[in-house]
């Protein structure tokens, strides 16, 4: 049986991420976040993808919003688990990068992900946060969450991100 629906569509648009990447370098990872956040440079292609906003950082804490729609779901007609782990990813890159000098980087060694509770298109705006337990020269340790608008907990993860010089 097949069910005639109305095809959706969504525009993703986005700007060519590596130059902004290249002066990221001559910066401070805090201070690269927060011109991101005030609009000196603009959010990441991957934002785009699943409504995300860099909402605040600090030495060792990003935190993130992003709101699920219904390009996110997956078959079983929940939010795809996909859509929670980019947003839990992206809060911890951003907490390890947060404590960076200029001309240091990261990426991601290890993600863990505990999903709790579905998410749905019902669920509106989540709020990640990604906090670093252990900073270091060349392994970052890294926890977060993801909350709903009513503060209860969807998902939980822990990363290791390499710290690196590119």
């Amino acid at each position: 049986m097949t069910i005639d629906q109305e095809a959706q569509q969504k525009t993703i648009t986005w700007v060519d991420p590596r130059p902004q990447a290249e002066q990221a370098l001559t910066m401070s990872g805090l201070d690269y976040l927060q011109a991101m956040i005030d609009g000196r440079f603009p959010a990441p292609p991957i934002a785009s993808h699943i409504n995300l906003d860099l909402v605040s950082v600090s030495p060792g804490v990003a935190v993130m919003t992003a709101v699920p729609d219904e390009s996110h779901y997956n078959p079983i007609g929940s939010i795809h688990g996909g859509f929670a782990a980019t947003l839990l990813d992206s809060v911890c890159g951003c907490a390890v990068q947060s404590t960076l000098p200029a001309g240091m980087a990261y990426t991601t060694l290890d993600l863990s992900i505990n999903y709790l509770r579905g998410m749905t298109t019902e669920t509106g705006l989540v709020t990640g946060e990604g906090r670093v337990t252990k900073p270091g020269s060349r392994a970052a340790f890294v926890e977060a969450d993801i909350k709903d608008g009513a503060g209860r907990l969807l998902a939980t993860a822990t990363s290791t991100c390499l710290v690196f010089t590119p």
